[in-house]
């Protein structure tokens, strides 16, 4: 089977995915076009254009399946290049457009999210990482379309539910490890991008506040960062400078899963998260979570994992880790959650039924 896979705007979890899907179907004739992940307006509208014009001779090619992510513009390029009208297509969605946090500085235009409705339209099939995910795209497309002035077909939104289904993103083999606990301070591990949406500023709240309480603790910050990062991750440091230990985005793979082991708990502050996979890589390496309830992270967890989105966000989490230190210093922490649901071994034959459907 001859399969052409498109990652339009391929950040780190979208390059995460598709390698590892490439990797678990050698039996499968992968080929593989990537648009680097910056200049985000112009990437998911010119991303038709630049593939069409620049790689006609790749797309022409007898192709039996299109797997794009949903970055893809993919019913402007079936447009440009009529050879790939024909050729079932699947398209993944590692998030959406509707369900993203303001920031107060973004460009507000709804051209990205009907461009990723066209390109939902233009998939034979359509595939989210989470119930959530999916859930706030279809919402927002049908609030969407009842904004729009006329000629609005009554069933997009069926459509679209008919052809949907939810299969995560899995994780690797190497990422399921055995804890490595060490006894003193509690180890905590934040492992998110450095930006608005993932909550730093919640996460200095909290972290002040579970200072304030006297708890010993060591905090890991350890996301990955881009030329711009938002200033309170300097008042983290400098407010937390006792408390910090590894500072900064740990590009060895090794290191990095050795941090995981030695931890105690990998904390999330997300605004917003459409499957949340470095918490998930935490916990297979036995790291207890501390998440939200909101997002995908109820239906990933049990409750006992999600704390309560309240007016004292900051205070609740406090004193869950402070729980969490003392459990530790009397009688030990728990073991982690399973997480062997998204392991590749139980999520492959959900991925080949689908292709070879």
């Amino acid at each position: 089977m001859r399969i052409l896979l498109l990652s339009a705007y391929d950040a780190t979890s979208h390059q995460f995915w598709r390698k590892a899907l490439v990797s678990q179907f050698p039996e499968f004739d992968f080929t593989v076009l990537t648009l680097p992940a910056r200049f985000f307006s112009w990437r998911i509208r010119g991303n038709s254009l630049t593939w069409a014009y620049s790689h006609r001779a790749v797309l022409e090619q007898p192709y039996d399946l299109i797997i794009a992510t949903s970055m893809t513009d993919l019913s402007s390029l079936k447009g440009f290049v009529p050879a790939l009208v024909n050729i079932p297509s699947i398209v993944y969605f590692h998030e959406n457009q509707f369900a993203y946090p303001k920031s107060g500085k973004e460009f507000n235009s709804v051209e990205p999210q009907v461009l990723s409705l066209y390109t939902a339209l233009a998939g034979d099939k359509i595939v989210f990482n989470t119930e959530y995910n999916r859930q706030t795209f279809l919402q927002g497309c049908q609030q969407l379309l009842r904004k729009l002035p006329d000629q609005i077909p009554k069933n997009i939104i069926e459509i679209l539910t008919e052809k949907s289904q939810v299969i995560p993103v899995p994780i690797a083999d190497a990422s399921f490890l055995e804890n490595n606990r060490q006894s003193g301070a509690l180890q905590i591990v934040w492992n998110h991008r450095w930006e608005f949406d993932k909550g730093p500023e919640l996460l200095l709240d909290a972290m002040l506040y579970l200072k304030q309480q006297g708890t010993d603790f060591t905090l890991h910050v350890v996301g990955e960062r881009f030329r711009k990062v938002p200033e309170v991750f300097t008042q983290i440091k400098v407010q937390l400078l006792e408390h910090i230990g590894i500072w900064g985005f740990v590009e060895d793979k090794i290191q990095y899963q050795q941090l995981l082991q030695k931890s105690d708990v990998v904390l999330s502050t997300a605004l917003h998260d459409f499957q949340g996979i470095s918490v998930i890589e935490a916990v297979a390496a036995g790291c207890i979570p501390v998440v939200p309830n909101r997002l995908a992270y109820p239906e990933l967890f049990a409750p006992e994992y999600c704390y309560d989105d309240s007016e004292n966000e900051a205070k609740t989490i406090g004193n869950r880790l402070k729980r969490l230190n003392e459990q530790k210093a009397q009688h030990g922490l728990p073991f982690a959650p399973s997480v062997e649901h998204f392991h590749w071994k139980n999520q492959k034959l959900h991925y080949q039924q689908l292709i070879q459907h």
